[in-house]
């Protein structure tokens, strides 16, 4: 039955809601102060306890390295006896002591774990291994979003993401270096943001060439606000070790005094959580080495997982500690310092993100068709589709041959963004069979440069996250085929490399829209060069609306790799050319509104090579 207006029960709730906030106060001001003492590892708001049982009664409780009350023995330790009261707004406020010493939890033991959680994952998921190169092993806590421009990152914990060996724009890897030391092969992205200090220790890193989900593993739930926790509260956490266990909060306003590797000692804030009795974990570790930087949650009173983030896991007890605890970083504290967000982009911006749009000009145009003679050698993912989608592009790869049979893509002239291309690796694409598409053995110590097929330049439009993605997704070898180091910048000043730019240059593009198809031409006789067939050719097409009428243009660029064993270039002729041959050429029909969209050139226009942008017909 609720208490009445001013009854006993609500007087003293109202009581202890005061000395709480004057506590917090007193903590926060005064608690660092405390923690200048050598034996002393943190100050905090708790029950106070006798003979290990909790009383119920508010307290001001220390820890400590040794628990000592001689004058002989505190003298040794060059310590002080905590006094057994301290005075807060006029308020005597007993103290309690407790013997607990904390370390960052990425120190490492033996344990069973699910191999799911320690292996590269694509999409990753919150709660797997994750890690700077120098260090061992930590847990991804929870997907966030820049506060500015919505770009998403992984968070977990400074001594996870950066380390004393680490600094801003290094790689960080998935899964973390102690389950999985091919740290080239598992990059996720890099550092962008970290902090170590009262406010916490954590750290956000961007993704580059990996999907995401946002569901934390294992508690399937997407984390969507912000929660202040209170001594009592249950909470759940999903860690790369121990995987899914309970607590309760059993400390709050903790500031915790942690000796990192490599920078000294830091004061950290945050709160402490104990087990909680009546979800005992398996082997009695609610955290454990490699847990660092997980999520908790808070629990409903009903048992279910909420979708209100508690914290950020960050320490535990050492070795010796017979005391099962976890201390975690306040998420609003760190949320601020690392400016993100847990609210992604707005759901048509993500929508944006799609491939190839055939409605991108107002005209539908769909992707190329195969000849049925090819079909049976397109290439198809793991799931079963023969198309694969990325940020504003979209192709399809002849298995036999391991390039791409046509790529189409759009281009927003109106919203383009000059991004960097810096320490963006190229990669397979984890879709399809490693053996349906070539990689770097091609392309290693010889001229052949990895040409991008839809233009990297071109794709970088919409909103930031979005042109980031962009960027990265043009780097899978799916969009790149063998071409010669100067291919792009031909002798034929830059024809090839210029078409794009010059339809906006020279042609009032409706919307400052365009849309584009290309790919390599493939023949029985092309050379063969370690063991792949290099194509000798490449095509083009270019479509846009000019005073609301479709127009489409096609060319054709030749590489002659006759010398092709010691790569000797001879020369590059870039032609105008009718779709219609296009087709013939590289075996697929274009839909007929593009035909019906091309210029009517005659045999001597189609017979001469392009000197210059000057010479193309729009």
């Amino acid at each position: 039955m609720p208490a009445k207006k001013n009854s006993p029960a609500r007087r003293t709730n109202t009581r202890n809601d005061d000395l709480l906030a004057a506590l917090r106060k007193f903590i926060r001001s005064k608690g660092e102060n405390f923690l200048e003492d050598p034996n002393i590892s943190s100050i905090g708001i708790g029950h106070k306890q006798v003979d290990g049982k909790s009383t119920g009664e508010i307290a001001v409780q220390f820890t400590v390295h040794e628990k000592v009350s001689e004058p002989e023995a505190l003298e040794a330790l060059g310590t002080s006896a905590i006094p057994e009261t301290v005075t807060v707004d006029g308020i005597e406020v007993p103290t309690d002591v407790l013997q607990r010493t904390f370390e960052p939890a990425f120190r490492l033991v033996t344990e069973a774990a699910a191999p799911e959680r320690k292996s590269r994952l694509d999409p990753i998921v919150p709660g797997i291994s994750v890690a700077h190169p120098s260090t061992t092993a930590g847990t991804i806590g929870c997907v966030v979003y820049d506060r500015d421009d919505g770009t998403p990152y992984v968070l977990s914990n400074w001594h996870v993401l950066n380390t004393a060996a680490g600094n801003l724009g290094d790689d960080v890897v998935q899964p973390g270096p102690r389950d999985d030391n091919r740290v080239d092969r598992n990059r996720l992205g890099k550092l962008i943001r970290s902090h170590l200090g009262t406010a916490g220790d954590c750290a956000v890193a961007d993704i580059e060439n990996r999907r995401f989900s946002a569901a934390i593993m294992g508690l399937d739930v997407v984390p969507d606000r912000l929660g202040e926790p209170e001594l009592g509260d249950k909470v759940i956490k999903s860690g790369r070790t121990t995987q899914v266990t309970h607590g309760r909060v059993r400390r709050v306003d903790v500031v915790a005094k942690i000796d990192y590797h490599g920078v000294g000692t830091r004061s950290i804030g945050g709160f402490e959580i104990g087990p909680d009795p009546d979800h005992p974990a398996v082997d009695g570790e609610i955290s454990s080495g490699g847990d660092s930087g997980s999520a908790w949650i808070f629990e409903l009173p009903d048992g279910k997982t909420s979708t209100v983030l508690a914290g950020l896991h960050f320490a535990g007890e050492t070795g010796a500690d017979t005391d099962e605890h976890a201390l975690a970083c306040l998420p609003q504290s760190v949320f601020e310092k690392l400016g993100i967000t847990l609210t992604p982009p707005a759901a048509e911006e993500a929508a944006a993100v799609a491939g190839y749009d055939p409605n991108f000009l107002a005209s539908p145009i769909p992707v190329p068709e195969v000849d049925a003679e090819v079909r049976p050698d397109v290439a198809t993912t793991l799931d079963g589709a023969d198309v694969l989608h990325y940020t504003h592009f979209s192709l399809a790869m002849r298995r036999s041959r391991r390039f791409a049979i046509w790529v189409a893509w759009n281009i927003d002239g109106g919203s383009i963004k000059k991004l960097s291309r810096k320490k963006i690796d190229f990669v397979k694409d984890a879709r399809l069979d490693a053996d349906a598409q070539v990689g770097n053995e091609l392309y290693r110590d010889n001229r052949l440069d990895r040409g991008h097929l839809a233009r990297r330049a071109d794709l970088l439009w919409g909103s930031l996250p979005e042109a980031k993605k962009a960027n990265e997704d043009s780097f899978f070898y799916t969009n790149i085929t063998p071409q010669m180091d100067d291919f792009n910048q031909s002798m034929r000043d830059g024809v090839w490399g210029r078409l794009e730019d010059a339809v906006f240059a020279d042609v009032t593009v409706d919307d400052l829209k365009v849309s584009a198809f290309g790919g390599p031409v493939f023949t029985d006789d092309d050379q063969e060069f370690r063991q792949v067939r290099i194509p000798r050719e490449f095509w083009k097409v270019i479509a846009f609306r000019e005073n609301g009428e479709l127009k489409a243009r096609g060319f054709l660029l030749s590489q002659n790799l006759d010398q092709l064993e010691v790569l000797d270039l001879d020369e590059f002729r870039v032609f105008q050319l009718p779709l219609t041959e296009i087709e013939q050429r590289a075996r697929f029909h274009f839909p007929q509104a593009l035909r019906d969209a091309d210029l009517q050139l005659a045999p001597e226009e189609v017979a001469a090579p392009l000197n210059s942008v000057a010479d193309i017909q729009w």
